[in-house]
């Protein structure tokens, strides 16, 4: 079986095997949450398409993006280093699809495999890795930067230059007001690099975008395909 999720799909036929008997197709709307803070999870997912984000809740009220999963691993990751619970929400902000297996099963597949145990620990990097960048970037990055990386990582997790996401989500995902999201897409489409409509951001220019995004982009999916392999569908053998 070929899996559109760039994790299952490094999988070695025997890691598969492992796998594979205990994976069932879900659907996954846009809003699901698929885990909630400090409540125990009983399923590792992952996404074939679309995006999950973990979101951290502040004192204010507010909500702000502290990682993000699509095709490219599993939702959650920390389920692999031994805890049953989080201190974020996740939940999906584009809808798709994917694949769930309950966590006893996984962790028997991930005892019996050194090779399976080696690529998720590798996968576990990677996101720590984001993690430390989107700090990094909201640390002190202009918002117009981490608005081009975030578009940017959502780019890598699906085909195709059209972009479907709002000024609220935006908002969450950075971590600023509204009317700041609105001067950041007006200054990217203003330079060239997207085109904005009601709902949907279009990406025009990705190697431009990449220039916008600066540091904030680059050392994540570097180690990504280091560890892993490609992240985009343009960069790996077709579906």
């Amino acid at each position: 079986m070929r899996h559109q999720n760039r994790l299952l799909a490094a999988l070695s036929e025997a890691d598969g095997a492992l796998l594979g008997p205990h994976l069932e197709a879900i659907d996954l709307p846009l809003g699901h949450v698929l885990v909630e803070p400090a409540a125990e999870i009983p399923y590792a997912i992952f996404l074939d398409t679309g995006l999950c984000s973990m979101v951290s809740t502040l004192d204010q009220g507010g909500r702000i993006e502290v990682g993000l999963v699509g095709r490219d691993g599993m939702a959650t990751p920390a389920l692999l280093l031994g805890t049953d619970t989080i201190p974020y929400q996740l939940f999906m902000q584009v809808a798709g699809h994917g694949h769930r297996i309950a966590v006893p099963a996984l962790r028997d597949a991930v005892k019996a495999s050194a090779s399976l145990r080696t690529l998720f620990l590798r996968y576990v990097q990677t996101f720590l890795v984001q993690v430390a960048q989107t700090a990094i970037a909201n640390a002190g990055a202009p918002a117009e930067e981490r608005l081009a990386r975030w578009l940017l990582m959502y780019h890598d997790r699906q085909d195709g230059d059209d972009l479907a996401v709002t000024h609220e989500f935006l908002s969450i995902m950075l971590g600023v007001r509204r009317p700041t999201v609105t001067v950041a897409i007006h200054t990217l489409e203003g330079a060239g690099l997207i085109r904005a409509r009601r709902g949907r951001i279009r990406v025009l220019s990705r190697a431009r975008l990449e220039e916008a995004a600066g540091q904030t982009y680059g050392p994540a999916e570097t180690e990504y395909e280091r560890l892993i392999g490609p992240l985009r569908r343009s960069e790996d053998s077709p579906a």
